[in-house]
């Protein structure tokens, strides 16, 4: 596996070269790179084009590098491999996670979370595709090919919420839904404009309702949308603290526990 760093600290760059050889031998680090400039030009070299040789497979990447940051490299160059983002800042965790991204680590970078984060890339990246003629000899015959089974029907979310604005009721797309949130012994629906409304339905009820490409329960209080995330703040003891538009009534933080599959929600 070919990897790239980019990281303007000479001696971050060389501790984080000998982690990745700790987690797998096998990796090469084609080279380490300080700032956008010097990553322009080595992607620029002849033999640098995707699918070949001397392309990475991964890019490890800090945010701010020596000329600018590690989005501006991204953008310039037009990457689109994977990238695990090594910084000391949490304040860019939602961008990273809409450029190509992999994983988000915060400095100084722990063995074990590398180690996840490679895991993760395998995953996604590395799985061998099947091979589809031996599959047809083994079948010996296209026509000895079974009727593939009709797709299950996609299926219906709920489109709308009808909730009361004092004496009168409107209908609410569930598109302009920002978050519910449970509280006072109810669970409201937050609009990305208007009042608080309250609906019927328990937080357990809405995570069946509601497409979970759109709506995470990020805690036991909060269900929200991707939409609704201003900016994601890494805090103590592994959680998350979420800023969510419009700003609720109280800070709102992703448990330990749903970590893993937020950030996995949010790379997809």
């Amino acid at each position: 596996m070919n990897v790239l760093i980019l990281e303007d600290e000479s001696r971050s760059a060389e501790r984080l070269a000998g982690l990745l050889a700790q987690c797998d031998p096998t990796i090469r680090v084609l080279a380490q790179l300080p700032s956008v400039a010097e990553g322009l030009a080595w992607f620029a070299e002849p033999g640098r084009g995707p699918g070949q040789p001397g392309y990475p497979d991964l890019l490890l990447l800090d945010i701010h590098l020596e000329d600018g940051t590690g989005f501006q490299l991204v953008e310039q160059a037009g990457l689109t491999l994977p990238i695990i983002f090594t910084t000391a800042f949490d304040a860019y965790t939602l961008q990273a996670f809409k450029t190509n991204s992999v994983d988000y680590l915060l400095k100084p970078i722990d063995p074990d979370e590398l180690a996840a984060a490679l895991a993760k890339f395998r995953a996604r990246h590395l799985a061998p595709a099947p091979d589809l003629m031996a599959v047809l000899r083994q079948l010996g015959q296209l026509g000895q090919l079974p009727v593939p089974e009709p797709l299950a029907p996609a299926p219906a979310y709920k489109q709308r919420f009808l909730v009361s604005s004092g004496p009168k009721l409107r209908s609410l797309e569930t598109a302009d839904v920002a978050y519910f949130f449970f509280a006072d012994k109810a669970t409201w629906l937050t609009p990305r404009r208007g009042p608080h409304a309250d609906v019927e339905f328990s937080l357990d009820k809405l995570a069946e309702l509601l497409d979970p490409a759109r709506f995470f329960r990020v805690n036991r209080r909060f269900l929200v949308t991707r939409e609704a995330i201003h900016t994601i703040h890494a805090f103590s003891g592994g959680k998350l603290k979420l800023d969510l538009l419009p700003p609720p009534r109280e800070e709102v933080f992703v448990s330990g526990d749903r970590v893993p599959p937020f950030k996995e929600w949010l790379g997809k």
